[in-house]
């Protein structure tokens, strides 16, 4: 699960790329990458880091060009290594750099096919390498010095054909233009931004979320359909077509439980709007299910649980408070690599409040329970801050099964839920009551957005 932009400008693009990445940081914060072209030439920078700490001014300068794509990476498949963060290139045909986020689950096979069949090698152990050869060699195959807007659509509509799991892409042909497409299910969110200049003339960008459509001055366009395939020529012209051959709007409904950030839409779904929904869904049931409740106060678990957190408060008529002061110098949690480092970090990030708890019966609210450590430890901290009892409500349903689509959420058996009941869980995480959402609840927060999905 990633954060990728890609932008062809009439001046140089690499501050607005930098730009760009920053606001989709949450998305990833393992490495980042900027590539550029100008004049036939391709310019790149990515390490391990923020977006902050890796383009330094001396970076900068050296991505010249009015058209580039950037990534910040989230480590899914492959490891935690500088040599897979992103964008990837090869120089063969044309220069192509591409920018993957998401998850492709044949890539094992793939990979064995492009070596035996295809005569390419991949060097790392990331499916987004993959991805790019795959695209590389439905273009290779053509055999033309000269591309057009037609041939870049049928490389599209090959990956689709080769390649299984949900991705969207951004890919820079040097010389060429920018293309970007998104899955036959649109798993992976990814949306077209314009805007006009003084001269009458168009500008045009793609990115994983609309607040960098927003942040950069650009006007949201629209989400790409699934299978749907952009081009934007080096002059600044945008072309689309479909080209997958039986697409299905399935988007990935975790993006709303916890990824993406409130001020985004995602397929005509406001973020916020679904988690106000999921907050009043889950009060519903509260209502429904222990009318008798003794809930004296509702704390959300920062930061993505607030809007849910508050909708619930406000539904039940119950005191909301802030009740855990957030380090806003910690990474996230769930995408910190390693258990250990996971652990080590949640004292670290958070530390309660102690009036907000003491003598309380408190209800905290957090966007889901994945592998459930952080949440027996922010129980314990309630607890020892004052809490007379402490409940837990996750405006996900429980966690039980592998997301193997670009979400850190690989094993069975280190999903908390996984073979367990809820009551299981409750005693494993120390909760005197634990509340999960209903999926159909979820589903129609979402859903409400836009039927359509």
């Amino acid at each position: 699960m990633c954060g990728i932009i890609g932008i062809v400008s009439n001046s140089a693009v690499n501050q607005s790329l930098y730009d760009g990445l920053t606001v989709l940081q949450h998305r990833g914060q393992d490495a980042a990458g900027i590539m550029t072209c100008d004049s036939g030439k391709v310019f790149l920078r990515k390490a391990n880091g923020l977006a902050k700490d890796v383009f330094h001014t001396r970076h900068m300068v050296r991505l010249q060009g009015n058209m580039g794509i950037g990534h910040v990476r989230y480590p899914t498949a492959g490891c935690s290594s500088s040599a897979e963060s992103q964008p990837f290139y090869v120089n063969s045909p044309y220069g192509i750099a591409l920018a993957h986020n998401g998850n492709l689950t044949n890539a094992s096979n793939i990979k064995k096919d492009l070596y035996l069949e295809d005569l390419r090698h991949i060097n790392t152990d990331s499916d987004s390498e993959i991805l790019l050869n795959v695209f590389a060699h439905e273009l290779q195959h053509l055999g033309k010095l000269r591309l057009d807007v037609d041939d870049l659509f049928n490389a599209v509509a090959g990956v689709h054909r080769r390649c299984e799991g949900g991705y969207t892409a951004v890919a820079m042909i040097t010389g060429y233009g920018v293309v970007a497409f998104r899955d036959p299910f649109g798993i992976r969110p990814l949306c077209i931004g314009e805007r006009t200049l003084e001269s009458g003339r168009k500008e045009y960008m793609v990115a994983s979320e609309s607040v960098a459509v927003d942040a950069l001055g650009y006007q949201l366009v629209r989400e790409l359909d699934p299978g749907e395939a952009v081009f934007i020529d080096a002059h600044g012209g945008l072309h689309t077509k479909q080209c997958a051959e039986n697409p299905l709007l399935s988007p990935c409904i975790f993006e709303h439980v916890y990824f993406a950030r409130p001020d985004t839409i995602l397929d005509n779904v406001h973020v916020h709007k679904a988690r106000l929904r999921m907050g009043e869904k889950l009060a519903t049931k509260i209502l429904r299910e222990w009318p008798e409740h003794d809930i004296d106060v509702v704390i959300p678990i920062p930061d993505t649980s607030r809007t849910a957190a508050s909708q619930l408060a406000y539904t039940l008529d119950i005191v909301y408070r802030e009740g855990f002061i957030k380090n806003r110098y910690i990474g996230r949690t769930f995408i910190m690599p390693g258990q250990k480092q996971r652990k080590k970090s949640v004292r670290q990030k958070l530390n309660p409040l102690g009036l907000e708890f003491k003598g309380k019966n408190v209800l905290l609210v957090d966007d889901s329970i994945v592998r459930g450590t952080t949440s027996a430890q922010i129980i314990e901290m309630a607890r020892s801050a004052g809490a007379r009892k402490v409940y837990f409500a996750s405006a996900a349903p429980p966690v039980r099964y592998p997301n193997v689509y670009g979400i850190d959420m690989p094993v069975a058996s280190e999903l908390i839920a996984h073979s367990r009941t809820e009551q299981e869980v409750a005693d494993l995480i120390g909760a005197d009551r634990l509340i999960y959402q209903d999926l159909q609840d979820l589903i129609d927060a979402v859903q409400e957005g836009n039927p359509q999905i």
